[in-house]
């Protein structure tokens, strides 16, 4: 498993991330077309493994909110950036379109990260896969989303305005876990109040960059 390590500060911030995304730019002959919410670990591995062959373009995170744009808004992303560039690798997973985007992604001839979703592939999607049964009940966080948590969990679903809402969302979960990608106690403590909110039990699980790293690792080398 990749080591913790600070990740590199990607050239916008956590709120642009997540309305805007990133821009790609670099000289490098291998796109990473990825959700915004990714920006820091693609970065991190990056800056690590001196893959100065590959760049990285971000779609606006929250489009998560709306799984179904997902495809259409990485086809549009892949025609922009065909020509410029050798291979592009989609950096999503899943992600809640029910295979739509694996399906889009095949039309336009584009290699897909594996996995439901990017809890799954920071896990090992094996290794979440043989725990999916059991954790039925979690409701889970990754290092941005602990970070963007009221942006995209606490005002979207209006528990800013009505709280008696979280009993009706949440009622059914157990566990809030944490799924860590760098140790920062910070962000622990964070996790760990927003499992308070929720009236969840916490859970926190150092996971690294999991299945990203070595999917990434063989994009450049391709």
């Amino acid at each position: 498993m990749t080591q913790p390590t600070p990740p590199a500060s990607p050239p916008a911030s956590d709120a642009q991330l997540t309305t805007q995304g990133l821009e790609a730019s670099g000289g490098g002959k291998v796109l990473a077309l990825a959700c915004g919410a990714l920006a820091h670990e693609i970065l991190a591995l990056k800056a690590m493994n001196g893959w100065d062959q590959l760049d990285l373009h971000c779609l606006p995170a929250n489009l998560h909110l709306y799984p179904q744009k997902i495809p259409d808004a990485v086809e549009a992303a892949v025609e922009k950036f065909r020509d410029k560039y050798r291979r592009i690798l989609v950096v999503y997973a899943d992600c809640g379109t029910g295979g739509l985007l694996q399906t889009r992604c095949e039309s336009l001839g584009v290699e897909m990260v594996e996995g439901p979703h990017c809890y799954s592939f920071f896990t090992g999607n094996e290794a979440f896969a043989e725990r999916a049964d059991d954790e039925i009940t979690a409701f889970y966080l990754t290092d941005f989303l602990v970070r963007q948590f009221e942006a995209f969990v606490w005002r979207p679903m209006g528990f800013d305005r009505h709280p008696e809402l979280i009993e009706m969302m949440f009622g059914n979960y157990e566990t809030l876990i944490y799924l860590a990608q760098t140790d920062n106690p910070d962000l622990d403590q964070r996790a760990e109040y927003w499992a308070g909110k929720l009236s969840l039990a916490y859970e926190r699980r150092f996971t690294g960059y999991g299945d990203l790293a070595p999917v990434l690792e063989r994009a450049t080398r391709a």
